[in-house]
């Protein structure tokens, strides 16, 4: 999630916590970061979201937070324990840097790393490290953002060539997403209306819970409620979002999802 106003993303979670061995097969860990300024708020288990009681407690907690990433894990590589959970993390120029992927990268661990090394055994925790790496390289500070997204788009091209890289990465002001395979999102403003999840039993009035000038966009492998339309991405799509506004930076054309 990224929005322009500290927002809560219970509903969200509640309908994404389900998939995680309940309506969907991610049953090997989860996990979700708040951030909070340049650092984070994070929650990580190896058992399914759909029965951790972890997860009902976030449910009903409302954090309220401009960026979130939230995983549920279907292992491919690397067995099912808490440091191959995401959202990874790392600090790199004095903030704290968030990271999850869905899909195999063939080759991976092939690629140098840097001052980045991984905990656990996962490609997706080696790419991560890989692409802080590269940019720590390139860039002694933290650059401008337009100079950062030009750079995190150039990694996620190079990633992309190795296989199925859905990803979601930030560095505290900016969540970027490559879409892989499959990604889709939806950006809430004025005038807000009902949403009814897909996977939970759950309908809310956002017109009750926000402001004129609120904006809130969701990021999901698929689109998480039912009567909202949905925006799906093409593969090798890089999208930015900032404060709830979304901007393409190279790819394919977004095109509406059916809903």
């Amino acid at each position: 999630m990224s929005a322009n106003v500290p927002t809560d993303i219970r509903f969200s979670f509640a309908g994404l916590a389900r998939r995680g061995g309940d309506t969907g097969p991610h049953a090997d860990g989860w996990g979700i970061s708040f951030y909070e300024g340049r650092t984070t708020r994070s929650f990580h288990e190896p058992e399914p979201s759909a029965q951790s009681q972890l997860a009902r407690l976030l449910r009903d907690m409302p954090i309220k937070s401009c960026i979130v990433l939230g995983h549920v894990r279907r292992a491919n590589r690397g067995r099912v324990s808490l440091e191959n959970t995401h959202p990874f993390s790392r600090e790199l120029w004095g903030r704290r840097w968030t990271f999850a992927h869905n899909g195999q990268l063939k080759g991976v661990k092939k690629l140098p790393l840097g001052a980045f090394t991984p905990i656990g055994t996962t490609d997706s925790e080696h790419a991560f490290c890989w692409m802080l790496g590269r940019l720590q390289g390139r860039f002694r500070t933290l650059p401008r953002p337009a100079t950062l997204d030009s750079a995190v788009a150039a990694l996620c091209a190079d990633l992309h060539a190795l296989g199925v890289f859905n990803m979601l990465m930030s560095d505290s002001r900016t969540l970027y997403a490559h879409c892989g395979k499959r990604l889709c999102y939806l950006t809430r403003r004025a005038p807000f209306g009902k949403a009814t999840l897909i996977d939970e039993d759950w309908t809310i009035d956002f017109a009750r819970e926000t402001t004129e000038s609120d904006v809130v966009t969701v990021i999901a492998t698929q689109p998480l409620t039912r009567d909202e339309c949905w925006t799906n991405l093409e593969r090798g799509d890089v999208l930015t979002f900032r404060e709830g506004e979304v901007r393409l930076l190279r790819g394919g054309h977004a095109s509406p999802a059916a809903t």
